[in-house]
């Protein structure tokens, strides 16, 4: 198979496209019971300036999926339920694919997503008992570099001095030195987060408080660590932790109510029209 395969790439066939009937030169591939796999099924599987050997193996992984699909499709038919209704669910598929379709042309072409700082503010007061946190959050500044680098005495310079410029030299050193870097101190990151690129055990939800401010080294790095706030678990954060999940929440709401008026405008609108009829039963 694989050297008839082999020929039929060096002459080109591939290029030639699906019909109805098939090609005399078309190759079978596979066949499960009464379903047969050609070579012309395999449209647009091989890049342009694909190799013989590498379109081979293409073609056998390609057949070793279709044959086990093809064999669970044929079990799957076998045992279909004599209650299971396939016309029925094809259709109501076919629905929710077209409803969910036009939905999203709605929301894309109707929905106003701007959100003012004013109902972010709002939504979050009225709504910031349900973003409890379920583990520490912290704004902290932390910098891990390889010992012994050339430049660590001015690095320690820097971070000690702790000035808008020495964080500003400290920054731009960091993007090209630094094995880690969180020098940006409105971020908010899950102590976990942090504690990863330290140490096993050096820092940790229950100890934080007490190293909030350390220098450490490990014969490999060198670890800069600096805590600025803290909220504990099952605590509220601040607004600017949680800010991206507020914004969605306001987008699914305005999204659902959008939806809604516009079904209920489109109803009174085929009512009016005696479009839409509903009939009395026993």
């Amino acid at each position: 198979m694989q050297k008839l395969l082999f020929l039929f790439l060096l002459t080109g066939i591939f290029s030639c496209t699906l019909t109805e009937e098939r090609a005399e030169d078309d190759i079978l591939l596979a066949t499960v019971h009464s379903k047969s796999l050609y070579i012309s099924d395999m449209p647009g599987m091989f890049p342009e300036g694909t190799s013989a050997e590498d379109s081979v193996m293409i073609i056998d992984n390609y057949v070793r999926r279709w044959v086990r699909d093809a064999v669970l499709m044929h079990e799957a038919e076998q045992n279909v339920p004599q209650d299971l209704n396939i016309d029925k669910l094809v259709r109501d598929y076919r629905a929710s694919l077209i409803r969910h379709n036009y939905e999203e042309y709605l929301v894309t072409e109707m929905l106003d997503s701007v959100i003012t700082e004013v109902e972010l503010e709002d939504f979050y007061e009225k709504s910031k008992e349900q973003f409890q946190l379920e583990a520490a959050v912290m704004r902290c500044l932390f910098l891990k570099i390889p010992t012994g680098h050339p430049d660590s005495e001015q690095v320690r310079r820097w971070w000690e001095g702790g000035t808008e410029q020495d964080m500003r030299f400290l920054r731009t050193w960091s993007s090209a030195n630094a094995k880690v870097s969180y020098l940006n101190d409105s971020l908010w990151y899950k102590v976990a987060e942090i504690a990863a690129y330290l140490p096993k055990g050096t820092l940790n939800e229950d100890n934080v408080v007490a190293k909030r401010d350390f220098r450490q080294k490990d014969g490999e790095h060198d670890y800069y660590f600096k805590m600025l706030e803290l909220v504990k678990r099952q605590e509220i954060p601040p607004l600017s932790y949680v800010e991206g999940q507020a914004r969605k929440y306001i987008l699914h709401r305005r999204q659902t109510k959008l939806l809604q008026e516009v079904k209920d405008r489109m109803f009174e609108t085929e009512m009016s029209n005696n479009n839409v009829r509903v009939y009395k039963y026993e």
